[in-house]
């Protein structure tokens, strides 16, 4: 199916559809956790922190597709707002170890219900089957991409893929 406008060709590149499907799902998200004083990085990086307590702002950037920079301010955000707090590593003092607060716990669990009804109005149309087949093969995409992108290093392919296996994991029945 073809966008208004667009012709029939480019509506079949795997490329353009994976973005056409990218960017409605972010610019809803967007919409929504606005409402909740969050944006979809800031939720990223929260749902990232509930699975992996304790991740470091470095692995937060990679979890949610922005630079370390980016990534600082984000936590600085979320931690003046109250939602995070962090405390030096034990065993190395210059990183930061990122956990949730309670005010973020809270928040980000009014977020995931929010973020639940896009998905699942996002997936309605398909079986719990389907929707497990659909992110393994998307996962596979990003990973082939990563593999095959020479500007890319394995390292941080490996470390996406952990964070896609921890996430499809967790939401599993």
């Amino acid at each position: 199916m073809s966008s208004p406008g667009m012709p029939d060709p480019m509506a079949k590149r795997l490329g353009y559809a994976l973005k056409r499907a990218q960017h409605a799902l972010r610019t809803w998200m967007d919409e929504t956790l606005r409402h909740l004083d969050l944006t979809t990085p800031q939720y990223a990086a929260l749902s990232a922190i509930e699975l992996d307590p304790g991740i470091s702002s470095a692995a937060l950037a990679r979890a949610a597709f922005v630079t370390p920079p980016t990534m600082q301010g984000i936590v600085t955000n979320l931690e003046r707002a109250g939602l995070l707090k962090r405390s030096s590593d034990l065993s190395h003092g210059r990183i930061l170890r990122s956990e949730l607060t309670r005010k973020g716990a809270k928040k980000l669990q009014e977020a995931h219900v929010r973020v639940e009804k896009i998905e699942a109005i996002a997936a309605s149309f398909l079986s719990p089957e389907e929707i497990r087949n659909l992110a393994a093969q998307l996962i596979a995409c990003a990973d082939a991409f990563g593999a095959a992108n020479p500007s890319r290093s394995a390292g941080k392919a490996s470390k996406a893929r952990s964070i896609d296996s921890m996430t499809l994991r967790k939401s599993r029945p």
